[in-house]
């Protein structure tokens, strides 16, 4: 026996475990195959980058498949770790076995193909921004509360609790922020919708006509501003299921529950993983074949 072969240590033979059921996803897949599960924080898109860069080194393979669980995060991070991926990479799926919510339904958005089953949700476009007192805060709810105020205000029908609220409660400059990565979240969403998962949109389901660009920026324009009413989905972490994305939001998503050499392999990889990371403690990993990064203790 090769003494390379060997393991180590009792998780250095899991972690061989989870490259091996890793892999089986990639064959599933006929593709390349990566794993993120944690929040979208700063400094994650840095670990991403060398990840998809050996994967991509000496193989001519241009198709990605990314297995993605998280809660969200910073849609920067987001919009770096696609150009990432898109850099290397013509075809990207997205795996959500469990749930990508907030930024994470926008970098899910992004992929050519999305699967889900019927436990998996997705969520409202409801980004993290970090505040001057260094805590993540979802942008929608300040600024929500914040137009609702105004509203108020011009109404005449604000009480004294409401205006030592508005004095301060709200910094001007962080209420830009919110407003930015609102902004930049719907910006982002949109065009990756047109320029991905809608290129080989053709033509319409019933009467066959042909498929024009502005149709699919309209239809792409459209889901965004859903995904962002908050009205409709009430909390920054409502889950948004297969079903309703299909009948609510018109859009194709592949169901992996259905074909079982794609949900076995992606269950089995998800359940060791998942059992992993609470063994370890871990609140964030990026895996890769050979590669097994954690970066958050929880």
């Amino acid at each position: 026996m090769n003494p390379s072969a060997v393991p180590k240590s009792a998780n250095d033979f899991i972690e061989r475990q989870l490259d091996e059921r890793l892999e089986m996803v990639g064959k599933a897949f006929r593709s390349h195959v990566l794993s993120f599960w944690g929040p979208l924080l700063y400094g994650v898109d840095d670990l991403i980058r060398p990840a998809v860069e050996d994967l991509r080194r000496d193989s001519r393979s241009r198709s990605l498949t990314v297995i993605v669980t998280t809660g969200g995060g910073y849609i920067e991070v987001v919009q770096r770790i696609v150009d990432t991926i898109r850099a290397h990479y013509r075809h990207v799926n997205f795996v959500v076995p469990n749930s990508a919510f907030s930024a994470g339904t926008v970098l899910v958005m992004s992929g050519d193909r999305i699967y889900m089953n019927y436990y998996s949700r997705l969520g409202p476009i409801d980004p993290q921004v970090q505040t001057t007192r260094g805590n993540m805060v979802p942008a929608l709810g300040y600024l929500i509360q914040w137009e609702r105020l105004l509203k108020k205000a011009s109404g005449g029908t604000l009480t004294m609790p409401e205006i030592q609220l508005m004095v301060d409660g709200f910094d001007q400059a962080e209420l830009y922020k919110y407003e930015q990565a609102r902004n930049l979240s719907i910006t982002l969403l949109k065009r990756w919708l047109v320029s991905h998962k809608f290129k080989n949109w053709k033509r319409t389901e019933t009467r066959k006509m042909p498929v024009t660009r502005k149709m699919r920026t309209d239809r792409a324009e459209a889901i965004a501003k859903q995904l962002n009413d908050t009205d409709k989905w009430h909390t920054h972490g409502h889950g948004i299921s297969m079903e309703v994305l299909r009948k609510d939001l018109k859009l194709t998503i592949d169901d992996f529950g259905t074909d079982a050499t794609l949900s076995e392999p992606i269950e089995q990889y998800h359940a060791l993983l998942g059992d992993y990371m609470i063994k370890r403690a871990t609140g964030g990993v990026i895996h890769a074949p050979g590669t097994y990064l954690p970066f958050m203790s929880n």
